[in-house]
């Protein structure tokens, strides 16, 4: 990924920033929809995973939906040219002026988790004099594999309708004047390396299906969501997700009514290997039986680390002596504010160039302020 050039040309940048390979985005896109296409299925784009303004705008030239989690991210994601009709609204907890929102500028559908959150789309639909297109998020209760931070499918997540009452939502749905039911919404977690996993949604989706056609309902629309994970430990080996393994699993199992469309919400395998995060070392200190390489990046700019103990693998770009190991650490105030530990690397020293990998998803979009410090700023490999 980081060629000599290229290397060379990050020295005389100020260090932390963000660094997005635009051409690794095409290509992941082109081979995310070569796969998607061939069975006409139906991507949304998890605006969660990253909202870089550049990195959308690429995104939406291929033609995929959004899909959102907050308001905030309904307007981004209207202006950076999303068609309305193409942005589908998710999260356990809209807030009214997000209903709103949404409502007048008559997105896709709401994929609704509670049925209280039916009953008050409804009463505000109503007011504006709008009908609400819904869909329920189901929660299936399907064990993903993943980290348990991560899971959102299990029958105790915060997420989603609990598959036990998937009949009184339904009753909800059928006295509801100001709501019109378009489809089912599943996502049961993310960084999902076991296509069996999505064999077993596939499954048990066809059996709720079956259900509601006992009852009476059709949805015309099937999301399965996304969850579909990347190579952290080989971010050049596997620079593009089994895109093909993964819409092939869902294509033998799956068995959608005629004429249903189906939907992915895909974020972090869209985006993830696209992005690294580069840092100079500040100091080098030698403890006891620890050597810490101190960076200006931070926890503040990328907080998995810290947050789930995530895997980012570390590279010294600059190093060429012998391998040493480090605890790679950053400036934050926090004992938790480390990218590794015992990283094997190139002798370090002051001024080195670090970079960390696999950063395209989750890190710039969950960037702070803590201790008051500058968002890093975010360089384009197409500006270099």
């Amino acid at each position: 990924m980081f060629s000599t050039e290229l290397i060379e040309k990050f020295k005389s940048l100020p260090t932390p920033f963000y660094y997005y390979d635009l051409d690794l985005l095409e290509r992941t896109l082109k081979t995310l929809q070569q796969y998607a296409h061939k069975y006409g299925y139906k991507i949304h784009y998890a605006l969660k995973a990253n909202a870089n303004e550049r990195i959308l705008e690429r995104i939406r030239n291929y033609g995929l939906g959004a899909d959102c989690v907050s308001g905030n991210e309904v307007k981004r994601a209207l202006e950076v040219g999303f068609p309305s009709q193409e942005i589908a609204f998710a999260g356990v907890g809209k807030a009214d002026w997000e209903i709103e929102l949404a409502l007048r500028n008559n997105i896709f559908a709401f994929n609704c988790e509670s049925i209280q959150e039916l009953e008050v789309i409804n009463e505000i639909a109503r007011r504006l004099g709008k009908t609400a297109p819904v869909a329920l998020r189901i929660n299936p209760d399907v064990e993903a594999n993943t980290h348990h931070y991560i899971t959102t499918g299990k029958e105790e997540n915060k997420f989603g309708i609990y598959i036990t009452r998937l009949d009184e939502a339904l009753e909800v749905l059928a006295g509801a004047e100001n709501l019109r039911f378009m489809g089912l919404h599943f996502h049961i977690g993310s960084q999902i390396t076991d296509l069996g996993v999505f064999k077993n949604l596939a499954e048990k989706v066809n059996d709720i299906q079956s259900h509601l056609q006992k009852k009476g309902w059709t949805p015309e629309h099937l999301n399965l969501g996304g969850g579909l994970g990347i190579d952290y430990q080989h971010p050049d080996g596997h620079s593009i997700p089994d895109f093909q393994g993964y819409f092939e699993t869902i294509h033998r199992y799956l068995k959608p009514l005629p004429g249903q469309v189906v939907h992915f919400e895909l974020g972090r395998s869209v985006v993830g290997q696209c992005g690294a995060l580069i840092t100079r070392v500040l100091y080098v200190k030698t403890g006891v039986r620890t050597r810490f390489a101190v960076v200006d990046a931070g926890m503040t700019e990328l907080i998995r680390p810290a947050l789930y103990h995530a895997y980012h693998k570390i590279e010294n770009l600059t190093g060429n002596g012998p391998i040493q190991t480090y605890d790679v650490v950053g400036p934050i105030c926090e004992s938790s504010d480390f990218f590794g530990k015992a990283v094997e690397l190139p002798e370090v020293h002051r001024g080195d160039l670090m970079a960390i990998r696999s950063t395209g998803a989750y890190a710039e979009v969950m960037a702070s302020h803590y201790n008051l410090r500058d968002k890093a700023k975010a360089i384009y490999s197409d500006d270099l």
